[in-house]
């Protein structure tokens, strides 16, 4: 938890600077080149459309897989190959409220699914059509697929707005085992700073009480919110991506541009804060992302967009010989973008290189969750509210 030529198949930042990163904002990486030394053509498959929202995918021992819509509803995908089949799970999701961007979130199937039939989701939980939080939901699915059973509340008490802004909410799975989950400011100026409010954070707990780890940098804090947290001072995290070997990398909105790949330090605090230090009321979005001038020891970002506005989103790593040269690069869809970001990083947590392959440049419309399957090959979901998909990628032949 410590954290030559281009190839002409893609669709390079080269020349536009305000995607390759190289505006002065003076807190990220802005000089990585772009482009790729021979790298592979992808081939983009459709498994399944007719979805709206999917936010979230979950792979299932048997070769299924879950898929969370924000309006609050559960679907079993009943392969990974083109033709797969979308099959309704009933599940208890009245108290969903899909507001903006509220509602059904991410989802993390539990490591022993086989033998526990566990998942966790996120979801904006209302009463009376008043949202109350953003909680961690435990579930269990039937053996025939059809039926998710609640179990009971992981978590609750992450902030929420009523409109749903900055809901957040990203799960998943760190290489100790421990559960890790980005979380949105909620368009409020001090929630991000604020230690005693689980928003604007990336939280960290035992998957299977909600209990915070021994070694967390907050655990022996007063407030048992603050326990949770592993680091602060985020805007709205959408993608989080533990790397093989402890590193973990988060893709956070920025307000107008300056959306950043942060690489997480236990107990740092990544220097958003509307706030202005507690002298502004309002949401004061003219701030830096990250602020080195007010927090000068502030984890700055390996990357930013400078200008440019992508919406970055879910974010795995491609691992695996069947990548070839994309092998150990980190996956990142975007939203307001349209395309797919690929980020060479090196062991220093710098970003050597940044790509957007032609196969997934605006070619799909929004990008939403992406997680690599059991299969080796990358899973995107569109985010498009009509007639969304499930898109499967791997190197290859288009």
């Amino acid at each position: 938890m410590h954290a030559p030529r281009f190839a002409p198949r893609f669709a390079v930042f080269a020349l536009v600077c305000a995607l390759a990163g190289c505006t002065d904002a003076g807190n990220a990486n802005r000089s990585a080149p772009t482009g790729s030394a021979l790298a592979p053509a992808l081939r983009v498959e459709v498994v399944a459309s007719g979805l709206e929202h999917p936010w979230d995918i979950g792979f299932l021992p048997d070769g299924t897989a879950l898929v969370a819509q924000r309006p609050g509803r559960l679907a079993l995908l009943t392969g990974h190959s083109p033709g797969a089949q979308l099959r309704p799970v009933q599940a208890d999701l009245g108290d969903v409220l899909a507001e903006g961007e509220g509602g059904q979130l991410g989802m993390l199937v539990h490591p022993d699914f086989a033998t526990n039939r566990r998942f966790i989701t996120c979801q904006t939980h209302q009463v009376g059509g008043t949202a109350v939080d953003v909680r961690l939901v435990t579930w269990r699915l039937a053996e025939d697929g059809t039926r998710a059973d609640r179990l009971g509340d992981l978590l609750t008490g992450l902030p929420v707005n009523p409109s749903g802004r900055h809901s957040g909410c990203r799960p998943a799975l760190a290489a100790d085992g421990s559960l890790l989950v980005g979380t949105g400011d909620t368009a409020r100026p001090a929630v991000p700073q604020n230690r005693r409010s689980l928003g604007g954070k990336v939280l960290r707990m035992n998957l299977d009480t909600g209990a915070p780890p021994p070694d967390n940098p907050f655990r022996t804090a007063p407030d048992p919110r603050e326990r949770l947290i592993y680091s602060y001072g985020h805007r709205n995290v959408q993608g989080v991506a533990p790397r093989p070997g402890g590193q973990v990398f988060v893709s956070e909105h920025g307000p107008v541009g300056e959306d950043e790949i942060n690489l997480l330090r236990a107990g740092g605090n990544h220097g958003w804060d509307p706030s202005r230090g507690g002298t502004e009321s309002s949401y004061d979005e003219d701030v830096p992302m990250t602020d080195l001038q007010r927090f000068p020891d502030a984890v700055p970002a390996v990357w930013s967009s400078g200008s440019a506005r992508l919406a970055p989103c879910g974010a795995t790593f491609l691992t695996g010989p069947q990548w070839g040269s994309l092998d150990g690069m980190l996956a990142v869809a975007t939203l307001h973008g349209s395309k797919l970001l690929l980020f060479r990083i090196g062991p220093d947590g710098v970003v050597r290189e940044v790509h957007v392959p032609a196969e997934l440049d605006g070619t799909h419309g929004r990008l939403r969750a992406a997680r690599q399957g059991p299969d080796g090959a990358l899973y995107v979901t569109t985010s498009n509210g009509m007639d969304d998909k499930v898109l499967r990628i791997t190197a290859g032949t288009p």
